[in-house]
């Protein structure tokens, strides 16, 4: 194996000392190495230095401009410093140099929820669960994005999809939950909040839900 792939290998075995000296010696090599950068990007990202990170990034995009990975790794620096339309251009940017990969659909569409215009995020959500369905988390993001527009038997799909794929979902039935009681179903309400709290016994929301629907029942 060449520089960069011992360098990858060490950083999945969290050698993250060992990994950064293969990529320095990769970038030695060939200081026209984009792939290096990009490498030695996500490795300073992994151990929580952004700043230094987006130097590589944007030293690969000065070597490549068709290297989407740098602006897919810059645009999650980005995301991670709350600059979200920073993180947008650069996730656009992927995708319009050809990314097509669920994850980056999934963070730009949380970047177009943080920028609070969940009808642009709707449709990455959307591509990212079709790229990889079985990714709860992506559907659960999806089913809250669909909810805060009252597309509610859309979300419920999504809700439900969620506890198939991991039925310790706590969020995912207590926003059944919510779902249900919109819809006057109290009873399947109450059910959902209970099993909430049957997964996460500390589940405020879920609690605090359940008493009211309670509360409303005994008068």
């Amino acid at each position: 194996m060449d520089n960069n792939q011992n360098g990858i290998e060490a950083m999945r075995e969290g050698k993250f000392e060992e990994a950064a000296k293969y990529f320095s010696a990769a970038i030695e090599d060939n200081t026209d190495d984009a792939v290096a950068y990009i490498n030695f990007g996500n490795l300073l990202a992994a151990v929580g230095e952004p700043e230094k990170s987006l130097k590589f990034y944007q030293k690969a995009i000065e070597l490549d401009e068709q290297a989407v990975t740098a602006f897919y790794g810059a645009g999650n620096i980005y995301f991670n410093q709350e600059q979200y339309d920073e993180a947008k251009k650069m996730y656009e940017l992927a995708l319009k140099k050809g990314m097509d990969h669920s994850d980056l659909y999934f963070m730009l569409a949380m970047t177009y929820n943080h920028l609070d215009q969940p009808k642009l995020a709707t449709p990455y959500f959307q591509r990212s669960v079709e790229l990889n369905e079985n990714d709860a988390e992506a559907r659960f993001q999806f089913g809250l994005c669909l909810a805060s527009q009252e597309l509610i038997e859309a979300a419920v799909a999504q809700f439900e999809r969620v506890l198939e794929l991991d039925p310790t979902h706590a969020d995912a039935y207590y926003n059944l939950g919510v779902a249900r009681a919109f819809n006057d179903q109290s009873e399947d309400a109450k059910e959902m909040f209970m099993k909430a709290l049957e997964v996460q016994s500390d589940h405020l929301l879920a609690g605090h839900a359940l008493k009211i629907l309670q509360s409303n029942g005994s008068e």
